[in-house]
Order: C-alpha cells, then structure tokens, then sequence
C-alpha cells in the first residue's frame, strides 16, 4: 500500500514558528552540542528514523566513541567526520607556519593583517641552529635590522603619503592617519622576515583537521612539526570555555542557596568539553608524503643536473595542450617536480618531455608507489584544468593569492634565488639606500645559514628571508575562477603587488582567447589610485 502524504499540518504536531504551514517540514538550527556528538547525531539519519533532537536526547560520549570507532575507523566512513566542525585558534606562531597551516583547500580562517597592525610589537621565531652560537646570533641580528628597518620605512612612507595626500575637510583626522597608516603598511611589510609572529583563528571540519595534522607533520620545518602535535592536542584536550567566569560565579550563587544543586550544576555548566577526542587521536605523520618529497626532490635534481634557471615573466599562462595524447602524462610529471624545484613549469616541462615516456611515467610512479589504503593522492595529480598560471610574485602578495581555495596551487619553496621587488613609494620617500641594503643584508645571511650544515639549515635558513623576495607558484583553475581572482584583486583598494599579478592574468587570457575578454569586469592597474579610499 503506498504512503499518503497529507499537505495539512497533523493535529498532534502543532505548528512552531519555524514550520511551513504548507507541510510538516521543520528547520531548526542546533546550539551547545560537542562537535563530535553533533556529527554522530547527524551521521544517525543514514542508519536510524530517529529525528535530530531524539537523537541528540540518547547520545552518551560512550555511544559516540564507539559509533564513531566503528563506523569511521573500521568501515572507513570518514564522511562523517565532514559534520563536526571545530574552531581552533592558533597565536603566535611564525608566518612561515602559518602559510603552511593555511595552505589546505578545505580550510576557513583568518590571520593577522600586516595592512592594519603594527607587526614589529609581535616578536618572531627563533629556530634551533644547533648550539651554533654564531649562527644564531647572525640569525638574530639578520631579523632585528629588518625590523628597524620596517620601522623606519613605515614612518618615512606615511610622511610622504601624507605629504602628497591632502585630508579633505569632512574626514576625521584619525580615520585619515589610519588610512594612509595602513597604506605605508602595505609597503613596509616587504621588509617582514617569515619569521615574524602572527596568530589565526581557523574553523574546519574533522576530517580536514585530521589530515591538517598529518600533513604538519610530515612537513620538513621542525616548527611546524610541532605544531601539528599541538594541533592533535588541542583537539583532544579540554576546550576553552568562553563562558566559564560568568558561569563558575553562578555555580558559586547557587551553592550559597543549595550545595547539592550547586554540585549538579558545576558537574553539568562546567563539564570538559574536549571537540574531537576521537576524530582526531590517529593523526600521524603521513609516511606517504614524508617519502614521496624525499624521492621527487631527489628526482628534481637528477633531472634539471643543475641547470641555470630561465628567466621568466611575473604571470605566465601555460599552452592548452590537453589535446596531445601524451599532455596528460607531461602535466602530471611536471607538476609532481614542480614543488621541489625553483625551475619555472615552461622550463622544467620542456625537460620533461625531452626526457621521454619511460622516465615521466616513472616520475609518475614516484608519487604514487608509497601511497597507503587511506591516501589521497597528492596535489600534483589535480590535474587538466583549461588556466594555468605560473606565477612569480614577491612573498607578501603570495600570502594575498594563496587565500583562493577554489583552485588548486602548488609552491615551490622559500628562496632568495629569484631576487627581491622594490615598491616605487620607497624611492619617492628616500629610504631606498636603507631598504635594498636590508634586502642584501638578509640574502648574504640566508645563504650563509643555509651553508652552516646543521640539520634542517636550509629550512632554518628560510626564516630570515623578507616578503619581498619572490617565490614561485603554480595556480590551476577554471574560466570563473581566473574571472573572479582577476576581478576581486584589481580593485584599488588593494595591494599594488597582487593587483599587478590579478591583471597580468586578465591581460594573459585576454590575449589568448580575445572573444572572452569582455567577460572581465577588471580594473586597469595603470589608473591612479585614490590612497584614501580603502
């Protein structure tokens, strides 16, 4: 006998606020329930009729750790992980990590602005350098000439802005010092050591936690490493309570009227609450990545034998050839090396496909032969998209671009080898001489860390290196993706290093496919900038 569905509400279900008086769809929105319980009672709708709030009224921590060791460890149903969500805060902690811990497409956070705060009041990283007492005292003095040399420019800059930017009569003279403030800021910030301190707040999903942490882990900068432990920790360990103050002086009112009563609430308003004790406890370094890098750098190597790097443009949008039957293969390899090389990909594919079908399919094993049961494969093999841009632009701008999580992005390591961008403001202000001599300072001491020979030098050595020094990263993407990147960062509020790299992307795909390029609603970067108007 098949269902009858009635459209009128049921006698015995009155109708709250929150239900269409149409049918008996009910929408409500949950509050105060533990990640995990929260992902088990909404994992329940596949395996039980029970509605979210019966099911919430018979979950126990003890039926949700052994539902979820069950059906998530056993079965594998990491899905369910993708229902609890965890806010984490992450503070002081140096801005090479936190590129690192930011750098997960599933990720959503924010970190400390260098346009809006002062970051020479925010301290920095110290790595270890092996009792080596004259390496950190190189290392030390190395970051603390940047610092004073942000400072300087920091206020030589805002002096000039302010010199060639008059305050029109109806904006307050605090919001005109904040402003142009901010804009010497965007400048200044070339002279910040990755070094530097800065904190994050991030909310992700259990399952992107889990594979946050096994991904620090497996990271070659001790910091991060540890980081990736704390991270594991946090997740299992008692939460901060934002409520505790006001709700231990309530346990404390009641106890003056009723002891017993104060004792059950105590128990009740001021329980642990640890937000994935079970998601998370079998985070561990992902021997799959730890090998591959091993394999591919060495494999990098061998097969570039050292040649000089080709110069290249600040945007390169690469040849569509996904028609070639052997393009797929080029693109995989290619990119698999892409990571662990300086190399621009023009240069290093045209090495690639040199090489031939036998040595590309075997780069292509290499990232697969360590891959375990439960791996996901590796970025590089995100592969076919129609844009790809090879993108060589200074560290401060790359911190903007890395924020698109809709495309996919693979980066090449911190260095000091593609040399360093100047902002012409810093000329205008007379504090050339004072900025690239810091800018040379820091080269000759990176390279002079990296050669101490210590463990992990080279990675203590990237530490030292300021925004201003260019790296390179490899974004792939769709046609709406290259539109909204090239139309969000051309705004002229923006940042005058990604602006540049947003329109050299416009202007690249304009030339290439002409009919598309009215569909861009950009701004062109050769326009004057109003410094008042953020």
């Amino acid at each position: 006998m098949s269902e009858v569905i009635s459209t009128e509400p049921a006698a015995s279900h009155p109708v709250s606020p929150a239900t269409s008086p149409a049918t008996s769809v009910e929408v409500f929105a949950v509050y105060g329930v533990e990640p995990e319980i929260q992902a088990y009672a909404m994992a329940k709708y596949s395996r039980s009729s029970l509605s979210m709030k019966e099911s919430l009224k018979e979950i126990t921590l003890q039926k949700t750790e052994k539902f979820l060791n069950t059906f998530y460890f056993q079965y594998g149903h990491r899905s369910i992980a993708d229902l609890a969500h965890i806010a984490l805060a992450i503070e002081r902690l140096s801005i090479l990590a936190a590129i690192v811990v930011a750098d997960e497409q599933r990720w959503d956070g924010q970190e400390r602005s260098t346009r809006y705060q002062d970051f020479r009041k925010s301290g920095y990283f110290t790595p270890s350098f092996q009792s080596d007492a004259s390496a950190t005292t190189l290392y030390r003095e190395t970051i603390e000439s940047l610092f004073t040399t942000y400072e300087k420019v920091s206020e030589r800059t805002f002096e000039y802005l302010a010199s060639i930017t008059p305050r029109p009569a109806e904006m307050k003279p605090d919001a005109y010092e904040r402003t142009l403030r901010a804009r010497a800021f965007d400048i200044s910030r070339y002279l910040l050591p990755l070094a530097t301190n800065t904190s994050l707040g991030e909310i992700v999903n259990a399952r992107t936690l889990e594979n946050q942490v096994a991904h620090l882990l497996s990271q070659p900068h001790k910091e991060v490493r540890e980081l990736g432990a704390l991270l594991k920790q946090a997740a299992v360990s008692p939460a901060y309570n934002a409520n505790e103050e006001p709700l231990r002086a309530l346990v404390t009112e009641i106890r003056a009227v009723s002891p017993e009563i104060a004792d059950r609430a105590e128990r009740e308003l001021l329980r642990a609450v640890r937000v994935a004790p079970t998601l998370v406890k079998y985070a561990d370094p992902n021997l799959y990545e730890i090998e591959t890098r091993r394999e591919l750098q060495q494999a990098a190597a061998e097969l570039m034998r050292g040649a000089a790097i080709e110069p290249a443009p600040l945007v390169d949008l690469l040849d569509n050839d996904l028609l070639d039957n052997d393009a797929l293969e080029i693109e995989l390899a290619t990119t698999l090396l892409y990571g662990h090389c300086h190399y621009s990909y023009r240069q290093l594919r045209k090495t690639v496909e040199a090489a031939g079908e036998t040595r590309r399919r075997e780069i292509i094993d290499l990232g697969l032969r360590h891959r375990g049961s439960h791996d996901e494969l590796l970025r590089p093999f995100s592969a076919g998209q129609q844009f790809r841009f090879d993108i060589l632009m200074d560290i401060g701008g790359f911190r903007d671009m890395h924020r698109h999580r809709r495309c996919v992005q693979i980066m090449q390591d911190f260095t000091t080898v593609h040399g360093f961008d100047t902002p012409p403001e810093v000329g205008a202000a007379g504090v050339r001489s004072d900025y690239e001599f810091a800018m040379e300072r820091a080269e000759a001491a990176v390279q002079k860390l990296s050669a101490t020979g210590g463990k992990e030098a080279a990675q203590n050595a990237q530490y030292a290196i300021p925004f201003a020094f260019r790296k390179r990263t490899l974004f792939k993407m769709d046609f709406a993706e290259a539109v909204y990147i090239s139309e969000l960062r051309t705004t002229p509020a923006g940042h005058a290093s990604y602006r540049n790299v947003a329109y050299a992307m416009y202007e690249a795909v304009a030339a290439k496919y002409p009919a598309l390029a009215k569909y861009f609603r950009v701004h062109d970067v050769r326009e004057p900038v109003d410094l008042l108007k953020r």
